[in-house]
């Protein structure tokens, strides 16, 4: 991208002036590096997001942006439903509530020595990955309908984990305002029996060690500790929520003039939030949040269940779960005044810093854990939310590293099976059912995860906390 496009309004910040259509700026957070190497899609996307009825503020792109379905991956906007706000389905994203939970473990590296492989293969047996993949639990309709309004708090109900865990995640494990009754058959069918399994792409479980800890003061709030063992666990809303996306974006294409929205790209398809078209959609998707919520609360009921077989009465307590594919009615700061707005991340994770309400008490002083995830044989790390944030970019951070190239042009440049021999040599287990979808994930084909957290970091998106590397990890 040609860095002379921007106007640089600090070393992390730069900022595309409202004109034409656009409604406000766009602003991108990186740095000189990660700017010049983004698609000039990028622009163009988030310049288009800048055009939509009901923004407010700006259209911000995460240091992680890369070209996306309307928004890029990376993309946060906020709308303003007094204002003739809209939201978007491509603005949420296909996989909805796609997000992260790391769990504690009470390990350390040396635990791991002597039983690495067979703990490597217990979690793969245990926890169903893959394309299409199904897991044990089949749910009738009304089973259906009680998870999709319960979320987390429906699978700890019914025996899939502690009510402990719910006070680490987002939203207490539950949206409110969800209907079921606006998510389709067809999407219901695709889901009855994939809850509780990982999916392919990016979505992983993995075993990773601290290597590396920034703020001593807000790991030791997060209970975290050089080599110590922690479980991170990466999907989302499997084929309910993708199902969800492709239905209401062709249904907002379709109503886009009746509503007087002139779009600039026809992957923006939205409809106002106050809207009959919109609020089924608000609905549906808090209903797959609500979906994706329950699956990762399942998945961590399974991983608990294979730790035991390997260790014994071992505790594993969540330290959080967090999303980075939706819209939240949150309430925000615009031009000096609190505001109700619907904030829109794909590709972000949310940032609340030190006091925010919705936070656990443990983390009141510190702010909220912000859950950054790498790909197979790169770090992820653990960042804190900002005070900061709250005004630079609507409480919102980078949610991993982002592509740098395609999946098709990462199997073309790599093989699978060379791939895991490679990691296995750096002393990381890989298991997947498909040695396509490891070369599709390569961890080459995705941008310098550090670059992307010191970025978040330096334009006070999120705060660097620590650094892990992986031990094992089981790919979809």
């Amino acid at each position: 991208m040609d860095i002379k496009q921007f106007i640089q309004r600090d070393e992390s910040c730069w900022e595309i002036p409202a004109k034409g259509p656009m409604r406000v700026p766009a602003i991108i957070y990186a740095d000189p590096g990660l700017l010049e190497a983004m698609d000039q899609k990028v622009y163009e996307q988030i310049t288009n997001v800048a055009t939509l009825p009901g923004i407010v503020e700006a259209a911000y792109a995460m240091p992680d942006a890369h070209w996306g379905y309307g928004f890029p991956i990376g993309g946060v906007a906020a709308f303003d439903a007094d204002e003739g706000g809209v939201i978007s389905a491509g603005g949420v994203g296909f996989d909805i509530s796609c997000g992260v939970r790391t769990l504690h473990t009470g390990l350390t590296v040396n635990d791991l020595q002597n039983v690495n492989k067979e703990l490597a293969d217990e979690l793969y047996r245990s926890v169903p990955a893959g394309v299409g993949s199904r897991g044990r639990i089949h749910l009738n309709h009304d089973e259906m309908r009680a998870m999709l309004t319960g979320g987390a708090q429906w699978a700890v109900d019914q025996g899939f984990g502690e009510a402990r865990d719910l006070e680490f995640t987002e939203e207490q494990g539950r949206v409110d305002a969800a209907e079921p009754s606006d998510v389709s058959p067809r999407a219901r069918e695709r889901q009855k029996d994939e809850m509780g399994t990982l999916g392919s792409g990016n979505h992983y479980l993995e075993v990773q060690r601290v290597v590396e800890i920034f703020d001593q003061e807000v790991a030791e709030a997060y209970r975290l500790k050089i080599d110590a063992i922690v479980i991170s666990i990466h999907c989302g809303s499997r084929g309910l929520g993708h199902q969800i996306g492709t239905e209401f974006l062709k249904d907002m294409a379709l109503a886009a003039s009746q509503y007087h929205i002139n779009l600039p790209d026809r992957e923006l398809a939205c409809a106002p939030l106050n809207s009959p078209l919109g609020k089924r959609y608000l609905g549906a998707m808090r209903a797959g949040i609500n979906c994706a919520l329950a699956n990762r609360q399942i998945i961590t009921h399974l991983t608990r269940q294979a730790m035991n077989k390997i260790f014994p009465g071992i505790s594993i307590n969540l330290l959080y779960d967090v999303s980075h594919n939706t819209c939240k009615q949150e309430r925000h700061i615009v031009a000096g005044s609190a505001r109700t707005v619907f904030v829109h991340r794909k590709g972000a994770t949310r940032a609340f810093g030190p006091g925010h309400a919705d936070l656990p008490t443990e983390y009141q002083t510190v702010g909220q854990p912000v859950l950054i995830g790498g790909s197979m044989g790169t770090s992820s790390y653990i960042l804190c939310g900002t005070k900061q944030a709250e005004q630079r970019s609507f409480s919102s951070a980078c949610h991993g590293a982002g592509r740098a190239m395609s999946r098709r042009q990462a199997t073309k440049q790599w093989q699978g099976r060379t791939l895991v021999d490679q990691l296995a040599e750096q002393g990381i287990i890989i298991r997947s059912p498909s040695l396509r979808g490891v070369a599709e994930e390569a961890p080459a084909a995705y941008k310098d995860v550090s670059a992307v957290v010191d970025a978040a970091d330096k334009a006070g998106l999120a705060n660097k906390v620590a650094r892990l590397e992986p031990v094992i990890c089981i790919k979809g």
